[in-house]
């Protein structure tokens, strides 16, 4: 199941998640670009966004307003369904109007076979490889992994330190893959220092001793977080 959390009370851009991509409500023409992987469900503390999901096709459920981040919304949402522990949820945010199919899909078959193989997991996420220039982002996050592609560390900076001749490093991707009951254990989990220090929920697992299994992608693909990003993106439409 992909569940795409969609609050209107964002601090930056408020009701981007309703705002015109080529025709659509960004959280409409984000589920559209997932549709084919399986069900999607809108997760929302909206009746307006309720509507406009319904009006599309797509199913909605409500959620409490008081979630502080979309993995909450999203663990809400899945304990309203009737699906087992082993279910299936990828979490893609509402502001993703670009994300590419092939990128969900390849967090979705990665989840798959750890349930399969009854691997040790708490979530899995994504990655790209990314020059020097584009690293010295604070808001691209960046992952250190380790030999079985398991995240050691993220952070806002520019990691590993760079004394001797690394020409790219790991920009992580912020679609988040999970079991039903791992996304239950992630959301009873106690809040980190560190998380707190880079304001990164990933961060909370890793604190706590959980595995976060990485995969690589290819993507151009970016959220959208303020006007500039939106006018950014439609220029490259």
């Amino acid at each position: 199941m992909i569940i795409i959390p969609a609050r209107l009370g964002s601090t930056r851009f408020p009701n981007k998640v309703l705002v015109d991509i080529n025709g659509y409500p960004m959280v409409i023409a984000t589920a559209n670009q997932v549709r084919d992987i399986d069900k999607v469900v809108i997760a929302t503390d909206s009746k307006e966004v309720v509507d406009i999901a319904k009006k599309f096709g797509y199913d909605a459920v409500m959620t409490s307003s008081s979630h502080k981040s979309g993995t909450d919304r999203i663990n809400e949402a899945i304990s309203k369904v009737d699906v087992g522990d082993d279910e299936i949820v990828v979490n893609v945010q509402a502001d993703e109007p670009f994300i590419e199919a092939k990128v969900v899909q390849k967090v979705y078959d990665r989840v798959k076979k750890a349930i399969k193989d009854d691997e040790e997991f708490m979530m899995i996420s994504c990655y790209k490889k990314i020059d020097n220039f584009h690293a010295d982002d604070p808001n691209l996050v960046k992952v250190v992994l380790d030999d079985k592609n398991r995240a050691i560390y993220f952070s806002r900076s520019k990691i590993p330190y760079n004394r001797g001749d690394i020409k790219s490093y790991f920009g992580h991707i912020g679609i988040y893959g999970f079991s039903k009951k791992s996304l239950n254990e992630f959301c009873t989990l106690p809040p980190a220092p560190l998380e707190d220090i880079e304001k990164l929920e990933q961060l909370r697992a890793l604190y706590h001793g959980k595995k976060i299994l990485m995969v690589e992608v290819e993507t151009s693909s970016f959220g959208i977080d303020t006007t500039h990003d939106l006018e950014k993106a439609l220029k490259s439409c």
